[in-house]
């Protein structure tokens, strides 16, 4: 069983910054791919930023040059630093990792909430 913990969600005000952290612990093999999806009210799920175990980052356009992600491979643990965030930024962001062998697992999700 893999547990995908979150932490790091809040409210903030537009043009500030938050950061999240998610750790995976449990029986796991390799983990291929750690990122960050996110879902507003009434909108479908969709990508924010992933990073693959070799380092390589993929973001959306609507975040790229604002967030950045990385990976501390050691510790299974994943961030998203998210600045000059925006009123649209809002949602719930939800933790993914792609794990060999295994399949995608979610977490529970923390919510940004960006406004004045």
């Amino acid at each position: 069983h893999v547990q995908l913990v979150e932490s790091g969600g809040g409210l903030v005000r537009p043009g500030g910054s938050l950061t999240l952290s998610c750790a995976a612990s449990g029986s796991m093999t390799v983990i291929s791919t750690m990122g960050w999806y996110r879902q507003a009210p009434e909108k479908e799920r969709e990508l924010v930023a992933i990073v693959s175990n070799g380092g390589i980052a993929m973001y959306a356009d609507s975040v790229s040059g604002r967030f950045t992600i990385s990976r501390d491979g050691a510790k299974n643990t994943v961030f998203l630093q998210m600045n000059s965030l925006k009123p649209e930024d809002t949602a719930v962001y939800y933790c993914y990792t792609r794990i060999i062998d295994r399949g995608d697992y979610w977490g529970q999700g923390t919510q940004v909430t960006v406004s004045s």
